[in-house]
Protein backbone atom coordinates (compact mmCIF):
# COMPACT_ATOMS: atom_id res chain seq x y z
CA UNK A 1 0.00 0.00 0.00
CA UNK A 2 1.41 3.60 -0.97
CA UNK A 3 0.93 6.07 2.07
CA UNK A 4 -0.95 8.82 1.10
CA UNK A 5 0.54 11.76 1.08
CA UNK A 6 0.60 13.87 4.46
CA UNK A 7 -2.08 16.96 4.98
CA UNK A 8 -0.81 18.11 8.25
CA UNK A 9 2.21 19.93 6.66
CA UNK A 10 0.48 23.52 7.18
CA UNK A 11 -1.99 24.93 10.27
CA UNK A 12 -3.04 27.49 7.38
CA UNK A 13 -6.80 27.92 7.15
CA UNK A 14 -7.35 28.49 3.09
CA UNK A 15 -5.39 28.13 0.22
CA UNK A 16 -1.86 27.20 0.75
CA UNK A 17 0.10 30.69 0.75
CA UNK A 18 -3.21 32.64 1.74
CA UNK A 19 -2.36 35.65 3.93
CA UNK A 20 -4.00 34.01 6.60
CA UNK A 21 -1.80 30.95 5.97
CA UNK A 22 1.32 33.20 6.80
CA UNK A 23 0.27 35.05 9.49
CA UNK A 24 -0.39 31.72 11.14
CA UNK A 25 2.88 30.07 9.82
CA UNK A 26 4.82 33.32 10.85
CA UNK A 27 3.51 33.50 14.50
CA UNK A 28 3.98 30.19 15.09
CA UNK A 29 7.77 30.09 14.01
CA UNK A 30 7.61 33.30 16.58
CA UNK A 31 6.00 31.77 19.45
CA UNK A 32 8.20 29.05 19.07
CA UNK A 33 11.73 31.13 19.20
CA UNK A 34 10.37 34.32 21.77
CA UNK A 35 7.53 32.66 23.47
CA UNK A 36 3.56 33.77 23.51
CA UNK A 37 4.01 36.84 25.74
CA UNK A 38 7.29 37.78 23.97
CA UNK A 39 5.73 38.75 20.57
CA UNK A 40 3.26 41.30 19.45
CA UNK A 41 1.25 42.11 17.07
CA UNK A 42 3.49 44.08 15.31
CA UNK A 43 6.11 41.23 15.43
CA UNK A 44 3.93 38.91 13.69
CA UNK A 45 2.80 42.35 11.04
CA UNK A 46 6.46 42.60 10.15
CA UNK A 47 7.43 39.06 9.92
CA UNK A 48 4.88 38.75 7.02
CA UNK A 49 5.12 42.26 5.49
CA UNK A 50 2.01 43.70 6.87
CA UNK A 51 1.27 46.51 9.77
CA UNK A 52 0.01 45.26 13.27
CA UNK A 53 -2.86 46.54 12.63
CA UNK A 54 -3.82 45.05 9.24
CA UNK A 55 -3.74 41.92 10.99
CA UNK A 56 -6.83 42.65 12.89
CA UNK A 57 -9.01 42.08 9.72
CA UNK A 58 -7.41 38.46 10.17
CA UNK A 59 -7.48 37.82 13.79
CA UNK A 60 -9.12 40.04 16.83
CA UNK A 61 -5.59 39.69 18.86
CA UNK A 62 -2.92 37.69 19.20
CA UNK A 63 -5.08 34.92 21.76
CA UNK A 64 -6.74 34.41 18.88
CA UNK A 65 -4.15 33.32 16.67
CA UNK A 66 -2.78 31.29 19.59
CA UNK A 67 -6.06 29.44 19.62
CA UNK A 68 -6.65 29.49 15.89
CA UNK A 69 -3.54 27.75 15.43
CA UNK A 70 -3.48 24.93 18.13
CA UNK A 71 -6.98 24.19 17.06
CA UNK A 72 -6.44 23.79 13.14
CA UNK A 73 -3.23 21.39 13.86
CA UNK A 74 -5.15 19.58 16.40
CA UNK A 75 -8.51 18.93 13.90
CA UNK A 76 -6.13 17.91 10.95
CA UNK A 77 -3.94 15.30 13.13
CA UNK A 78 -7.04 13.94 14.38
CA UNK A 79 -8.54 13.73 10.93
CA UNK A 80 -5.78 12.54 9.68
CA UNK A 81 -5.00 9.79 11.57
CA UNK A 82 -7.93 8.39 11.26
CA UNK A 83 -8.39 8.69 7.41
CA UNK A 84 -4.99 6.77 7.30
CA UNK A 85 -6.10 3.99 9.79
CA UNK A 86 -9.07 3.52 7.72
CA UNK A 87 -7.84 3.66 4.44
CA UNK A 88 -5.42 0.41 5.17
CA UNK A 89 -5.92 -2.80 4.42
CA UNK A 90 -4.85 -4.14 7.40
CA UNK A 91 -3.54 -3.25 11.33
CA UNK A 92 0.19 -3.21 10.17
CA UNK A 93 -0.07 -1.50 7.43
CA UNK A 94 -2.51 1.48 9.33
CA UNK A 95 0.14 1.54 12.16
CA UNK A 96 2.76 2.22 9.60
CA UNK A 97 0.86 4.76 8.11
CA UNK A 98 -0.13 6.74 11.37
CA UNK A 99 3.96 6.66 12.12
CA UNK A 100 4.35 8.02 8.81
CA UNK A 101 1.86 10.99 8.76
CA UNK A 102 2.89 11.70 12.42
CA UNK A 103 7.09 11.67 11.46
CA UNK A 104 6.08 14.10 8.59
CA UNK A 105 4.30 16.58 11.10
CA UNK A 106 7.34 16.28 13.39
CA UNK A 107 9.31 17.00 11.12
CA UNK A 108 7.44 19.59 8.72
CA UNK A 109 6.20 21.66 11.67
CA UNK A 110 8.84 21.50 14.87
CA UNK A 111 7.83 24.99 15.90
CA UNK A 112 4.15 24.06 16.51
CA UNK A 113 5.70 21.40 18.79
CA UNK A 114 7.18 23.80 21.10
CA UNK A 115 3.90 26.22 20.77
CA UNK A 116 1.89 23.85 22.16
CA UNK A 117 4.27 22.12 24.89
CA UNK A 118 4.69 25.79 26.24
CA UNK A 119 1.85 27.70 25.09
CA UNK A 120 -0.96 25.80 25.72
CA UNK A 121 -2.20 27.29 28.97
CA UNK A 122 -2.54 30.49 27.26
CA UNK A 123 -5.71 29.22 25.08
CA UNK A 124 -8.89 29.88 26.69
CA UNK A 125 -10.48 27.71 28.41
CA UNK A 126 -13.46 26.24 26.14
CA UNK A 127 -10.92 26.03 23.07
CA UNK A 128 -8.53 24.88 25.47
CA UNK A 129 -10.78 21.71 25.90
CA UNK A 130 -11.66 21.45 22.57
CA UNK A 131 -7.97 20.84 21.81
CA UNK A 132 -7.39 18.27 24.22
CA UNK A 133 -10.68 16.34 23.07
CA UNK A 134 -9.44 16.43 19.53
CA UNK A 135 -6.11 14.89 20.83
CA UNK A 136 -7.46 11.89 22.71
CA UNK A 137 -9.53 11.17 19.52
CA UNK A 138 -6.04 11.04 17.69
CA UNK A 139 -4.69 8.76 20.85
CA UNK A 140 -7.94 6.53 20.34
CA UNK A 141 -7.30 6.02 16.44
CA UNK A 142 -3.73 4.80 17.59
CA UNK A 143 -4.85 2.82 20.22
CA UNK A 144 -7.46 0.95 18.67
CA UNK A 145 -4.85 -0.27 15.68
CA UNK A 146 -2.84 -1.16 18.48
CA UNK A 147 -5.37 -3.09 20.30
CA UNK A 148 -5.96 -5.36 16.78
CA UNK A 149 -2.45 -6.31 16.85
CA UNK A 150 -1.82 -6.90 20.85
CA UNK A 151 -3.55 -10.64 21.99
CA UNK A 152 -2.67 -9.39 25.78
CA UNK A 153 -2.04 -5.58 26.05
CA UNK A 154 -4.21 -3.78 28.01
CA UNK A 155 -6.03 -0.55 26.26
CA UNK A 156 -4.40 1.74 29.51
CA UNK A 157 -0.74 -0.08 28.86
CA UNK A 158 -1.20 1.04 25.01
CA UNK A 159 -2.48 4.40 25.63
CA UNK A 160 0.38 4.99 27.83
CA UNK A 161 2.58 3.71 24.85
CA UNK A 162 1.33 6.20 22.40
CA UNK A 163 1.74 8.78 24.42
CA UNK A 164 5.31 8.08 25.09
CA UNK A 165 6.02 7.47 21.49
CA UNK A 166 4.48 10.90 20.51
CA UNK A 167 7.07 11.77 23.04
CA UNK A 168 10.04 10.51 21.04
CA UNK A 169 8.57 11.72 17.83
CA UNK A 170 7.98 15.52 18.98
CA UNK A 171 11.28 15.38 19.73
CA UNK A 172 12.30 17.06 16.83
CA UNK A 173 12.65 20.53 17.84
CA UNK A 174 15.59 19.37 19.41
CA UNK A 175 17.36 17.05 16.96
CA UNK A 176 15.94 18.49 13.73
CA UNK A 177 18.62 19.37 11.76
CA UNK A 178 21.61 17.51 12.79
CA UNK A 179 20.48 14.62 11.04
CA UNK A 180 19.03 14.55 6.99
CA UNK A 181 15.56 14.72 7.50
CA UNK A 182 14.81 11.58 5.30
CA UNK A 183 17.47 10.24 7.51
CA UNK A 184 15.87 11.02 10.79
CA UNK A 185 12.78 10.14 9.47
CA UNK A 186 13.55 6.24 9.15
CA UNK A 187 15.32 6.45 12.49
CA UNK A 188 12.17 7.39 14.08
CA UNK A 189 9.99 4.99 12.50
CA UNK A 190 12.36 2.17 13.03
CA UNK A 191 12.27 3.44 17.47
CA UNK A 192 8.93 4.18 17.19
CA UNK A 193 7.63 1.13 15.89
CA UNK A 194 9.95 -0.99 17.72
CA UNK A 195 8.51 0.67 21.22
CA UNK A 196 4.69 0.09 20.00
CA UNK A 197 5.55 -3.63 19.34
CA UNK A 198 6.85 -4.19 22.47
CA UNK A 199 3.89 -2.49 24.23
CA UNK A 200 1.82 -4.67 22.15
CA UNK A 201 3.25 -7.86 22.94
CA UNK A 202 4.53 -7.58 26.51
CA UNK A 203 6.18 -10.21 28.06
CA UNK A 204 3.77 -12.72 30.48
CA UNK A 205 3.69 -11.97 33.60
CA UNK A 206 6.49 -13.84 36.40
CA UNK A 207 4.82 -16.81 38.38
CA UNK A 208 4.43 -15.89 41.60
CA UNK A 209 7.09 -17.78 43.99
Amino acid sequence: MGVMASSVGSVAVGAPGSRRAQILDAAARLFARRGFHGVSMDDIGTAVGISGPALYRHFTGKTAVLTEMLLRISEQLAADGGSRAAGAPDAPAALDALLRGHIDFALGQPALITVHDRELGNVPEPDRRRIRRLQRLYVEEWVTVLTELSPRATQPELRAAVHGVFGLLNSTPHSAGEVPDEQLARLLHAMAHASLMAAAHPPPPEPRS
